[in-house]
């Protein structure tokens, strides 16, 4: 018996794998931005924002290194001249 799942009176389709992959390339490339925003902002936190930006910096390094597990098992390769390319094209 197939499952069938509704959303909104449609009916809901697995991603293709190249949809998979591309989602978590683009999970990739927003958490680090993510994660280099937080160690920006501080280094210039006052008193009261240090915890909760020391507390940013960890979740998104945890976050990018589960993200990054999984790009390595389904075999994606990731280089600093794509993100940047991908950038100055706005995907992100």
């Amino acid at each position: 018996m197939e499952d069938k799942f509704i959303k909104d009176g449609k009916k809901v389709t697995d991603k293709t794998e190249e949809q998979k992959s591309v989602e978590l390339v683009v999970s990739i490339l927003k958490t680090k931005k993510d994660l280099d925003m937080a160690n920006h902002n501080f280094e210039f936190a006052e008193k009261e924002l240090i915890d909760y930006y020391a507390y940013q910096i960890k979740a998104n390094k945890s976050k990018l290194d589960y993200l990054m597990k999984k790009a390595k098992e389904q075999g994606i390769a990731l280089d600093m001249t794509n993100e940047i390319y991908l950038r100055k094209n706005e995907v992100v």
